[in-house]
């Protein structure tokens, strides 16, 4: 594994795309140029980086990762406000880490990979435009949650108010004086009918599934607090090692194992929280899922109960018919008049890479081999697909772990993947067949003893009803990530 070092010697040259200028984008560059790889360019689609955290500005918006855990290990950020970060201060960081860093001038916005192939040993990248550059390495950082997953609504194109996806909030639409309605009650809903509650005359959240919430407080720093973490690093260094592991053994391992005796401790908080916090006993059982806590992503909040109790707040368990000129219509024949209609339903989950249109060796096409549903070795490698690498790829710790925390640990392994290729121990390198098969056949078997398995419908769930992301503890996933095992790959 690279030691962080300039690589010494006759060694091969090498030149890198990393898409994507996100958590693990930015992280990606960094990694390389620490290494002594300095011949890498990072293609960003948007005009800014800051991926989930940049396209996602909607009222409320914030971490449901502790805020030292959600950080980059060597970028300890001492000036935290809250717990529980709030997006712009999280966008802050990543901007100030890249500044820092110097990737200002290494990143190409406004550029949209279309197509990358790849010929005689490189890859060759392609705009909508036309060619666009040619590599010996892909780091795809493309992220999970940013293609928008728009409902199926009938008229939904009839609406006369301003109506757009949370993650694409159109702030010029005015709110304080507006009738809100919010489509969805995942975490994304949760925060902003809690953060618009008392802004706005009336909010409606319309609840096709309910959802557990964890009873979790987020108190801000105090400036004694801030000053001791400016003051002594170390003592964030200690704070983020604390939560890492209490979160893996307290959560992430919980869940993986549906009858372990921390998951009966989460789902026991989850229904006292419910039952002690709301009082009208119609909302309780409203509001009350018929599944297992966690088995849907948990919704953290401290105070999203309170906030649905407000005289100016409603939940509408009744179904949607449609949504006409004034409002939404439910199947009850009610028309609930608003101003505004937010659509707050998640992100297609499946995507990774695409649409970028990826043609690995012989002219193997990713949109073949991901048909039914994508797949990769260790989230990472992708059979046929040699030399393109995936930061949070598919079946990977996307809904346990902090994902920042992830991606360190997965971009270590990769330089240890590039690491054969520099050294001129082989030209190529990618996950192989019968690895990825046994790995994956182990993981579908782990999947359906975790509580994502336990009876409930969720992004968690691939077409099969399988719970895709990584089934094993956070242990488990370290284990993993110390070093490849080079016998589950073709070298060539």
């Amino acid at each position: 594994m690279t030691n962080g070092t300039a690589p010494s010697g006759a060694r091969r040259p090498m030149r890198f795309a990393i898409i994507g200028a996100g958590m693990s984008g930015l992280l990606s560059g960094i990694t390389l140029d620490n290494a002594g790889y300095h011949d890498w360019v990072i293609y960003e689609k948007a005009d800014r980086l800051g991926g989930t955290w940049r396209e996602n500005t909607y009222p409320g918006i914030a971490c449901d990762v502790p805020s030292h855990l959600y950080s980059y290990s060597f970028e300890p950020n001492p000036a935290w406000s809250h717990r529980y970060a709030p997006g712009d201060e999280i966008q802050s960081y990543f901007e100030g880490v890249a500044h820092r860093h110097h990737l200002d001038g290494r990143i190409r916005y406004g550029t949209a990979i279309d197509r990358t192939e790849f010929v005689n040993g490189r890859w060759h990248l392609s705009t909508a435009t036309g060619p666009l550059d040619t590599v010996d390495v892909v780091i795809a950082a493309t992220g999970v949650l940013h293609h928008p997953n728009m409902p199926d609504l009938a008229g939904l194109d009839t609406f006369r108010g301003a109506s757009f996806h949370s993650a694409r909030w159109d702030h010029s639409v005015q709110l304080d004086d507006a009738r809100i309605g919010v489509v969805g009650t995942g975490s994304t809903a949760v925060q902003i009918v809690t953060a618009l509650v008392d802004r706005v005359p009336f909010i409606s959240m319309f609840q096709r599934t309910p959802q557990w919430i964890a009873p979790q407080e987020n108190p801000a720093f105090t400036d004694a607090e801030i000053a001791a973490f400016r003051a002594h690093p170390e003592i964030i260094d200690q704070m983020r090692d604390e939560i890492s592991r209490g979160f893996a053994d307290r959560f992430s391992n919980a869940i993986v194992d549906a009858e372990s005796p921390e998951m009966h401790v989460i789902e026991a908080a989850c229904r006292a929280n419910l039952e002690n916090n709301v009082h009208d006993p119609v909302l309780r059982e409203k509001l009350r899922p018929d599944y297992r806590a966690a088995c849907k992503r948990l919704v953290v909040s401290p105070n999203f109960y309170q906030a649905i109790q407000q005289p100016n707040a409603e939940l509408v368990t009744e179904g949607i018919e449609a949504i006409e000129p004034a409002g939404v219509r439910t199947v009850d024949g009610r028309l609930h008049e608003l101003d505004v209609l937010v659509l707050a339903t998640g992100f297609r989950t499946d995507r990774f890479l695409r649409p970028i249109h990826v043609i690995g060796r012989d002219g193997l096409q990713l949109d073949d081999v991901w048909a039914q549903r994508p797949v990769a070795h260790l989230s990472i490698s992708v059979p046929g697909f040699p030399n393109l690498f995936m930061l949070n790829g598919p079946n990977g710790p996307v809904g346990n772990f902090s994902l920042i925390e992830v991606a360190e640990l997965q971009i270590a392994y990769v330089m240890a993947l590039v690491e054969q290729i520099e050294s001129g121990r082989c030209r190529e390198i990618s996950a192989s067949h019968s690895a990825t098969e046994a790995f994956d056949t182990e993981r579908i078997a782990a999947a359906k003893k975790t509580v994502w398995a336990s009876g409930c419908r969720s992004w968690y769930l691939d077409d099969r009803g399988i719970p895709a992301a990584w089934p094993f503890t956070f242990d488990r996933f370290r284990q993993e990530m110390a070093a490849p095992k080079l016998g589950d790959y073709e070298l060539v």
